[in-house]
């Protein structure tokens, strides 16, 4: 009695919209007024104890062991608890029991690795052809293709720095390589990826060589901090710095800054917080171990602080929306092939964290930001305007 009493207070704030909700003795309430958008079921009761300690951690469990069920769109469900001022998202009580991590350089390897090293064939079954694994830019006109708008968020990033031909590039967390190799193969550059991964590295090193890019290419498989002393003209990191941690994001950009030759341009691009650094403990223990989103105020702080000017911050949340949105309906296109590899358990989890992500950027509660950034006075090596990015 005291469970149920204790959901119906929580969910009966937690929408802007009507939502029906069946509980595990059978019995069905709808909140709000009107026919329900979305359904609940609770086949189990959730231990009132495991919400308090962490709201997202045990709804996320459940619905991964089909305790609960959602008819509708999950990222509907999601995005209107985060709207909601009252709801389970975004009251205090729940957010001040989210854990806190910590890294070392062991420990990012292992994180990185139990993300990307699942398998490349996983990742060929919803990403673009690309295999770019962060978000795309959307041109004006272009709502569905994918794969073009990733290839569009490579170029916009790259014409950003105004590269000139024959200088050197350093890609940070390089994935499957597309912005590096692009940068070689259509900029002219030489350069270097790194990457933990080595189902990233792999693919990487192969690509070099079948596209005979040995002379202007390479990659390595180390961490970003251990490059030593070499120096480059341009640094690139995209998707990044929300995985190296809260205490590591001031030798982030410490590295960054050691890695630029003076008036060196740097972009980087992550997924940050207007309103504030923040942990999800769901996603830290199935999905990204160890992920921090910092705060946007935190992160022009630690580029200052470590002798970099700020030349421009673009902010991309819609696009990255949108992304998520198509790497879900992928997903679910092959969701049958993908559970039978994976499990049910596994797919579940991939569903949720995919349309869960896709809530946060629509409500406004993650965005994404691109830091444009000098290591000296601010576009040392820039024009005098914007208008060379908008090529």
């Amino acid at each position: 009695m005291l469970e149920k009493t204790f959901y119906k207070k929580m969910l009966s704030k937690s929408f802007p919209f009507p939502v029906k909700v069946t509980y595990w003795d059978g019995k069905s309430e709808v909140y709000g007024n009107g026919k329900p958008e979305v359904e609940i079921t609770f086949n189990e009761k959730i231990p009132i104890s495991d919400v308090t300690k962490n709201a997202s951690l045990a709804l996320g469990e459940a619905y991964m062991d089909k305790k609960i069920e959602i008819k509708g769109s999950i990222q509907k469900l999601i995005c209107g608890a985060y709207e909601s001022a009252d709801s389970l998202m975004r009251s205090s009580k729940f957010r001040k029991f989210l854990p806190k991590q910590k890294h070392n350089e062991k420990q990012s390897e292992k994180d990185v690795q139990s993300h990307y090293d699942i398998g490349n064939d996983f990742y060929k079954l919803w990403l673009d052809p690309t295999l770019t694994y962060s978000c795309a830019y959307f041109e004006d006109g272009n709502k569905d293709d994918l794969e073009k708008a990733q290839e569009d968020k490579i170029h916009h990033i790259l014409d950003k720095l105004h590269p000139q031909k024959g200088k050197t590039l350093l890609d940070i967390g390089c994935g499957w390589g597309t912005l590096m190799l692009t940068a070689a193969k259509e900029y002219g550059l030489k350069v270097t990826g790194v990457t933990l991964s080595e189902e990233q590295y792999k693919l990487v090193q192969k690509k070099i060589y079948d596209q005979n890019l040995q002379d202007v290419a390479e990659i390595k498989l180390e961490d970003y901090r251990e490059l030593g002393d070499k120096q480059w003209d341009y640094v690139t990191s995209v998707g990044m710095f929300e995985h190296v941690g809260k205490e590591n994001l001031e030798g982030y950009f410490s590295d960054v800054s050691k890695y630029l030759k003076q008036d060196g341009t740097a972009l980087i691009h992550g997924i940050t917080r207007q309103q504030g650094g923040a942990v999800n403990a769901w996603i830290n223990k199935y999905i990204f171990p160890g992920g921090y989103i910092p705060g946007l105020q935190e992160q022009i702080g630690h580029i200052i602080d470590n002798g970099l000017q700020v030349d421009d911050v673009e902010m991309l949340r819609r696009h990255y929306q949108r992304t998520l949105e198509i790497w879900d309906k992928n997903f679910n296109n092959s969701r049958k092939e993908i559970q039978n590899k994976m499990g049910e358990r596994f797919t579940r989890m991939w569903d949720l964290y995919l349309q869960a992500c896709a809530a946060s950027f629509e409500s406004g509660n993650i965005d994404v930001v691109q830091y444009l950034i000098t290591k000296g006075p601010s576009g040392t090596n820039l024009p005098m305007t914007r208008q060379y990015m908008m090529k």
